[in-house]
């Protein structure tokens, strides 16, 4: 888990801005959930109970200066810019079934330059729950009210068990770049598929029954900054 800036978030259609594209602009749809107060030791029940509403990011995250940060042993900052959001939260009692077990079962949607990128399932393949991600969290303080954890990438093994395929190949295809790019590695040495350039354009939204939008739709498209 890192801890990001929160003094300020992009809208679900405001643009990415990426001052140079040798950074390695990625884009990752990711479920986010937000708390109400959760005390310092809260137990996994406990923080499950705190969550107040479930949304939708778009977690920017700039690759190439990642590693370089890593390196000095603090994390993330430089790497993780501005965020953006859903333009609507739902609470997990309206969600009804979809939301179990600390999880919300939908699919997420990606949509990368007008073709479909990623259909993968929130509820599958989630390692940590929100309870477990929110306890973790408030191990050694409280968290107040307002509080927004994200589930990290979306991403589902493929049937057999193995990485998750494009949806070209009949996967359910990815929610970030850097997962693709690193199958890519696996299978042919170097990866092919490029990072977010100026004019890209990216769309997240999960989906009712019905196909209409739960959270509303997070519509961006990368400029310069």
């Amino acid at each position: 888990m890192y801890q990001g800036g929160s003094d300020g978030f992009l809208g679900p259609r405001d643009p990415i801005p990426l001052a140079d594209e040798a950074w390695g602009c990625d884009l990752e749809a990711e479920v986010v959930v937000v708390t109400g107060d959760v005390p310092m030791g809260a137990s996994r029940a406990e923080a499950l109970a705190a969550i107040r509403l479930v949304g939708l990011t778009n977690d920017v995250s700039l690759r190439n200066l990642i590693p370089g940060e890593l390196a000095k042993g603090f994390g993330f900052f430089q790497s993780k810019p501005a965020s953006a959001f859903s333009p609507v939260f739902v609470t997990p009692d309206a969600l009804g079934d979809w939301w179990t077990d600390g999880r919300l079962h939908r699919r997420l949607m990606v949509d990368l330059n007008g073709q479909a990128f990623g259909r993968a399932h929130a509820g599958v393949d989630m390692t940590f729950d929100f309870g477990t991600l929110i306890a973790h969290a408030a191990k050694t303080r409280a968290l107040g009210p307002g509080t927004i954890i994200g589930s990290g990438t979306v991403s589902n093994r493929d049937a057999d068990g193995g990485p998750g395929k494009p949806i070209a190949e009949g996967g359910v295809g990815y929610s970030c770049l850097a997962e693709v790019r690193t199958i890519e590695t696996i299978r042919g040495g170097a990866p092919v598929t490029p990072f977010l350039k100026a004019g890209d354009t990216v769309r997240i939204w999960a989906e009712d029954d019905k196909h209409h939008p739960i959270f509303g739709v997070i519509e961006q498209t990368v400029t310069t900054a």
